[in-house]
């Protein structure tokens, strides 16, 4: 074999080869799913009582519908303190929900406008707005706030003297008695340390693309 023809044949077997990778390459790209894009505002306050306390994340804008079953929902944050903290959520918890009061049980955070079918602001929730049944849409809200109402029935600051802590009652007794609030479900056990002006890092991953829908630092409001 002459060296021009081996030469010849050597270009040809590289350029099979280069077509061949270009190929599976090209048919990679396409297969890879990028996930869905979205905008969000994320609100997180701690004034010491139930009603003034709240995790709150408002849909902007997003590229198409995102169930949020597909969804993770992920926060830390360490405390003027120096207390440590955060929570992983993901929907529907197969468990029966990640809040609960005794034998009730909800998954956090409900959902509230386009994207859910149906939803209540107090009492027994619709399983429609429970984290994992409803979609996110521009307009969507995901929210909760901590447990309690009254010093009778108990939970989060009922009372001017039980400010930035829960107490017992009928109602709610802080987790490892009878339950866990949504704002523990999201926070984690020791969410109430937080003090206005500390910083919580918030996470928002597309679970079957791996994309990072929302990542920031949100100042914890009073």
């Amino acid at each position: 074999m002459s060296p021009v023809v081996g030469v010849m044949l050597m270009l040809v077997v590289t350029i099979i080869i280069a077509a061949v990778v270009s190929a599976f390459a090209g048919g990679l790209s396409k297969s890879t799913d990028k996930g869905p894009s979205a905008t969000f505002e994320v609100h997180i306050a701690n004034d010491g009582t139930w009603g003034g306390s709240y995790f709150d994340i408002s849909t902007k804008a997003v590229s198409d519908a995102i169930s949020t079953k597909d969804l993770k929902i992920m926060t830390s944050w360490k405390a003027v303190n120096g207390t440590r903290g955060g929570a992983t959520v993901t929907g529907p918890n197969l468990t029966g929900g990640n809040t609960h009061y005794g034998s009730y049980t909800y998954n956090s955070p409900l959902g509230f406008g386009p994207g859910v079918n149906q939803s209540a602001f107090t009492g027994s929730y619709y399983p429609d707005q429970m984290f994992g049944n409803y979609s996110l849409m521009a307009g969507t809200r995901m929210h909760n706030s901590a447990a309690g109402f009254s010093t009778s029935t108990g939970g989060y600051g009922v009372s001017v003297s039980s400010r930035y802590q829960y107490t017992a009652g009928s109602y709610h007794l802080e987790s490892g008695n009878d339950g866990v609030d949504a704002m523990e479900s999201l926070l984690g056990m020791n969410w109430y340390v937080l003090r206005p002006g500390d910083t919580v890092t918030v996470q928002v991953v597309h679970i079957p693309s791996g994309r990072l829908l929302y990542d920031d630092k949100v100042t914890v409001e009073g």
